[in-house]
């Protein structure tokens, strides 16, 4: 093929799409992908900056400038190569990560017009090379000879897996649930991550030499000290933060009051959308959810495919201070999805059988800026009101499960439940690091993707020092 012009097109190509009014009712991928002619125009669009401030906004370091110039050649096989020599899972992060809050929101373009589709141009080359009938061998690590335990199985645990096969480290990976994946299989959905595409990442993983352990809870099968007994000589925890927030007001004992990690996990992991699995779920009629991130936006059109009428996001700010990707609140409006903004839930109300029938809300305006900046919002004096619902769905967060926390001597941890750890990972017993949602709490995929890789080297460095 030949190689493009720059492009100054001063928007981005536009991503193909499921009609919304059709994708609502149906669990398939909402966004289709590039061709390759759109990808090699969106990428000729890169203008090859010398300081690369694209790269220094990703999380993993991708050679960002490098694999757009292999796309503009319509060399799709090389781009891949280059995204996976420090990105494990590029069909994931061409997908799901904040693309527009990291690699593109330090794109040139950006400053006059829309950055590069970076994320986009990602995702292609992924599943351009998963369609290839005739991959390229993949090429096993030499064995260095030590071996590591990684607990988790999500996107820290996956990329902390990937960095050290690939330096010759034996890795097991021990994975609580049936499935791997983690928060990619049990919490993101089907039509935003194809649970397909999380089996073919991870896939690759496995053929490169890592071991994966299912049905394995650490702290409760096996302990983080019987993996060192067992001749591990390093642990890293990627456990992720799977324990559910809530509210604490009256009511979120009633039948229909859910957690996100509940919906999601039943819905996702469980396959409780389809007709050829029998795992039990409510049929929601009207629906309330309370919090407006990526999970409540998940939740909310969930909600909206298993059949809901209506399906409300209820958030104490306003718009401008929505924490979800603009992508996925504009998808969400797109589907029907309606908000009610500056509005704090202070009840949840129930019939006599102890059913939810609504939710009581009091109007909030914003007032002065928080410690971290956001205007705080104020609830308004006598502005009560109900909103007539027969489910609420809370998604105001997560924490770390304690199980590890109870069960591990050496590890210090936040008030918050997560282990404390400096930014490569290391934590106050050697030998053991740690990163992701065990660490931060709930964040995003790229994040914890970064936090992994950090570790790998740290565990490297360890190791090699130890010797």
């Amino acid at each position: 093929m030949a190689n493009l012009k720059v492009n100054m097109s001063m928007t981005k190509n536009p991503m193909p799409e499921q009609n919304p009014v059709v994708r609502a009712g149906n669990f398939d991928e909402v966004a289709l992908g590039y061709d390759a002619d759109t990808a090699m125009k969106e990428a000729a669009r890169c203008l090859d900056c010398k300081n690369t401030p694209c790269r220094e906004g990703c999380p993993v370091a991708v050679k960002i400038p490098r694999f757009l110039e292999k796309v503009r050649e319509g060399d799709f096989e090389a781009a891949y190569e280059i995204v996976t020599s420090t990105n494990s899972l590029p069909a994931v992060c061409g997908r799901v990560c904040p693309q527009e809050k990291q690699c593109e929101s330090k794109c040139v373009r950006g400053l006059k017009g829309e950055s590069v589709g970076i994320g986009r141009l990602e995702r292609f080359v992924a599943d351009w090379h998963m369609a290839r009938e005739d991959k390229p061998e993949m090429t096993v690590p030499v064995p260095n000879g030590h071996r590591v335990a990684v607990i988790g199985s999500g996107p820290a645990g996956l990329t902390c897996a990937g960095d050290l096969c690939k330096m010759g480290y034996d890795v097991t990976i021990f994975e609580a649930f049936h499935k791997s994946g983690g928060v990619l299989v049990y919490g993101i959905p089907q039509f935003r991550l194809p649970k397909e595409i999380v089996a073919a990442e991870i896939e690759n993983l496995t053929k490169m030499g890592v071991k994966i352990v299912n049905n394995a809870i650490i702290g409760k099968s096996i302990t983080v000290d019987e993996l060192f007994d067992d001749g591990f000589e390093a642990v890293f925890i990627g456990s992720g933060a799977g324990l559910p927030q809530f509210l604490r007001i009256p009511g979120e004992n009633l039948l229909g009051v859910y957690s996100a990690n509940e919906l999601l996990t039943r819905t996702n992991l469980m396959k409780a959308y389809r007709d050829d699995y029998d795992t039990p779920i409510k049929h929601f009629h009207r629906v309330a959810v309370v919090g407006a991130g990526n999970v409540a936006m998940d939740a909310a059109r969930v909600a909206k495919r298993l059949g809901a009428e209506h399906v409300y996001i209820t958030y104490r700010r306003g718009r401008d201070e929505l924490p979800a990707r603009k992508e996925e609140v504009e998808h969400a409006e797109a589907e029907g999805i309606e908000f009610e903004l500056l509005n704090n839930p202070c009840t949840i109300r129930g019939d006599e059988d102890g059913h939810v029938t609504g939710i009581e809300l009091i109007r909030q305006e914003l007032g002065e800026p928080d410690e971290k900046g956001r205007r705080k919002p104020v609830a308004i004096k006598d502005s009560n009101w109900v909103l007539d619902v027969d489910t609420v769905i809370i998604a105001i967060g997560t924490s770390p499960n304690p199980l590890i926390r109870n069960t591990t001597d050496g590890l210090t941890f936040t008030k918050k439940g997560g282990i404390e750890a400096d930014e490569g990972g290391v934590t106050a017993r050697p030998g053991v690091f740690a990163g992701g949602d065990a660490v931060t709490g709930s964040a995003t995929v790229i994040l914890a993707m970064g936090a992994g890789k950090a570790a790998a080297k740290s565990i490297d460095e360890y190791l090699r020092n130890k010797k």
